[in-house]
């Protein structure tokens, strides 16, 4: 069983910044690949951002150029800055470790809310 802890979150200005972090105490492997989703307001679950083992990255899209994912692999720890923040960033984010192609676990996740 893998737990994650998620902090960072709050409340910010729009233009402001947050920084996110995923923390998995306890585990003893390394993992792969590390991410963040966020779900909005009555919408699904949306990919925020990925990072592989070999430090490869993917955005979605409303954030490019703005987030920035970035991890401590030896920690198991995964960052998401988040610059220029806008009232639709608002949501809660969760972190998401896939352990193989059928299994994954999340974070609780924290909430972010940007007021305009």
């Amino acid at each position: 069983q893998v737990r994650l802890v998620e902090s960072g979150g709050g409340l910010v200005q729009a233009g402001g910044s947050l920084r996110l972090s995923c923390s998995a105490p306890g585990t003893t492997f390394r993992f792969d690949s590390m991410g963040w989703y966020r779900q909005r307001a009555g919408k699904e679950r949306e990919l925020v951002a990925l990072i592989s083992g070999r430090g490869e990255t993917k955005y979605g899209d409303s954030v490019k150029g703005r987030f920035t994912i970035s991890r401590d692999g030896a920690k198991n720890i995964v960052y998401l800055q988040m610059n220029s923040l806008k009232p639709e960033d608002t949501a809660v984010y969760y972190c998401n470790v896939p352990v193989s192609v059928i299994r994954d676990f999340w974070g609780q996740g924290t909430q972010v809310t940007v007021s305009s």
